[in-house]
């Protein structure tokens, strides 16, 4: 009613209700109920949540910051709150195909078997590639993850896909985080399964592994951070070069995915 006072008087509409006017001003003077009050507080929270994660954040995500940080309410409940505050997260589309296989691929055993859990970091790496439109062409990225944190520790990006883009992700990583011994784990794209993706592993001693042919589920948490980068990032924005689209990915993966 109070929205439509401009439009109607409180009389009318009381008597189309079938209300009394003096019980609604009644009602209108009534403090708030414990319940309400609670809500508008978590409204507000939530918003704050939404606005930080770049107004990508859908109820699920929503839900997970505020369990981590303590807060005991139900997802059903964030959902409702986020669609009365009308707020939305954002919702992924289909992803072209981009991984091809070599006829003269080496072969390469799956050490992973789709078990993407680790104990520590730099035990298990995965690594991907994905494309991004220009009005200049193609820009192609590839990522390095570590599978404990999900931190990217290695990325490099160019306008090509020859297997020297997926060494500078590698080189990077292993710059960042010396490991020991480590599993890098992909598809079967054929920069992965090349001789000289093959001769630099041995030389930095990592351990490669390779999923099956065609299976996304594989490579899985690698699909999960792109899912997460074309969601929030490269079905949001139009980028007229490839400097545009290079400076908008090292500020999400940089300043705002890894730090998070």
């Amino acid at each position: 009613m109070s929205e439509h006072q401009v439009h109607y008087p409180v009389a009318t509409m009381c008597r189309v209700l079938e209300i009394s006017t003096s019980g609604y001003y009644a009602w209108r003077q009534r403090p708030l109920s414990p319940w309400a009050r609670e809500d508008a507080r978590l409204r507000a929270r939530i918003e704050t949540i939404h606005t930080e994660s770049r107004v990508t954040n859908g109820s699920p995500r929503v839900h997970a910051e505020l369990a981590e940080a303590g807060v005991r309410i139900s997802r059903r409940r964030v959902a409702k709150l986020m669609k009365q505050a009308r707020l939305e997260g954002v919702s992924r589309r289909r992803r072209s195909r981009t991984t091809r296989r070599g006829n003269d691929a080496r072969v390469v055993p799956d050490l992973v078997k789709r078990n993407f859990r680790a104990e520590a970091a730099n035990q298990l790496w995965v690594s991907d590639i994905t494309y991004v439109s220009t009005w200049a062409g193609f820009l192609y990225l590839a990522i390095v993850l570590d599978a404990y944190s999900r931190r990217v520790v290695g990325w490099s990006m160019a306008n090509h896909l020859r297997t020297e883009l997926l060494l500078e992700a590698l080189n990077m990583a292993i710059w960042q985080r010396r490991p020991d011994q480590v599993i890098h784990h992909s598809d079967q794209g054929t920069q992965y399964t090349s001789i000289q993706f093959g001769k630099r592993c041995k030389q930095l001693g990592v351990g490669p592994s390779i999923g099956s042919v065609g299976d996304a589920h594989d490579n899985a948490m690698a699909e999960s951070f792109f899912a997460t980068l074309e969601t929030e990032l490269l079905w949001r924005n139009t980028f007229r070069t490839h400097a545009e689209a290079r400076m908008a990915i090292f500020e999400l993966i940089e300043g705002f995915y890894n730090p998070r």
